[in-house]
């Protein structure tokens, strides 16, 4: 019998983000002279990926919530330093409008579109790569996705750090490679590290291959700090004390860092269309928005992703 195609899983926030940084707002404005970078190149980049990867299912996480409060109950640091003054994230101010049209879009083409209040992107995307029928392909420039990757369940992250058109198609064996870890123990790995973007510390002096190192030889984050009151385990009397000094702070990163996989998201469909839900509606938006070319190749994406 032959293998399903995978459900391709969409960090909206990670590609729109990367679109706008991308393309100059010179390059891509409407009419009137409003940006839409993002928009542009987030619609190209689907394109890409459902000419390349044809799939036959996709599904677009968004963030109901960028900081979740039950992470910032846990650790007041996690993305503090992104916050802005007047409350919520700082985001530039041409790209904040452009959101809503990617999402108008989204929706006159028929590409199913999925959040979830108190939760990130990512926790949506964890939740739909262990509920939905795999094989599973998830898109992101997130490190922390990393932890998703199963190669039993066929979970695969297809990591954009150089772009759509280079992605690292990764299983286990490409997490363990790049950092010396399994994919499940990413996120112990994550708190020994630290993350500056988030606002995860880390311990003080340790690095990848320190945190690589102390969990190939305790098998788990857990196993590091039942190690710390064992006078025979082994560290250097240096890296104890700075692990010890870190045990609160360790005692709630690894929560923190682990992506959800339950939150309660509503019945949704899956199915990637062949043709737009809306043509008129679609039509209309790219003349209004000058988007004519990127929304004719997405829906010639999805003509040739199942011929």
């Amino acid at each position: 019998m032959t293998q399903r195609a995978p459900i391709l899983l969409i960090d909206s926030p990670s590609l729109y983000f990367r679109a706008y940084f991308g393309i100059p707002e010179s390059a891509a404005r409407t009419g009137d002279g409003q940006p839409v970078n993002a928009v542009r190149g987030f619609l190209d980049m689907l394109a890409q990926l459902i000419r390349t990867r044809r799939p036959d299912r996709m599904v677009c996480a968004l963030d109901h919530d960028w900081r979740p409060q039950w992470r910032v109950e846990l650790l007041p640091s996690y993305k503090a330093h992104r916050v802005a003054p007047a409350g919520g994230e700082v985001v530039p101010d041409t790209l904040s409008p452009q959101v809503p049209m990617i999402l108008e879009v989204l929706a006159a083409v028929g590409i199913t579109v999925v959040g979830a209040a108190g939760y990130e992107a990512d926790d949506v995307l964890g939740t739909l790569s262990v509920t939905q029928p795999g094989p599973v392909e998830v898109v992101s420039g997130d490190r922390d996705l990393f932890q998703l990757v199963d190669d039993a369940r066929g979970v695969r992250l297809l990591y954009v750090g150089r772009g759509v058109a280079k992605l690292d198609d990764c299983d286990d064996a490409a997490v363990r490679a790049r950092y010396g870890v399994p994919a499940d123990r990413y996120a112990d790995f994550a708190a020994l590290r630290g993350d500056p973007s988030d606002g995860l510390p880390g311990v003080a002096g340790v690095g990848e291959k320190t945190a690589a190192r102390l969990i190939d030889r305790y098998g788990s984050l857990d196993g590091i700090l039942a190690a710390l009151d064992d006078p025979g385990a082994g560290f250097a009397p240096g890296l104890r004390t700075k692990l010890v000094a870190a045990r609160d702070y360790l005692a709630v990163a690894p929560k923190v860092v682990r992506v959800a996989l339950d939150v309660p998201l509503p019945a949704l469909t899956t199915d990637l269309p062949t043709a737009p839900a809306d043509p008129e509606r679609l039509l209309e938006l790219a003349e209004r928005w000058n988007l004519a070319g990127s929304t004719r190749r997405l829906v010639d994406a999805l003509a040739g992703a199942r011929a």
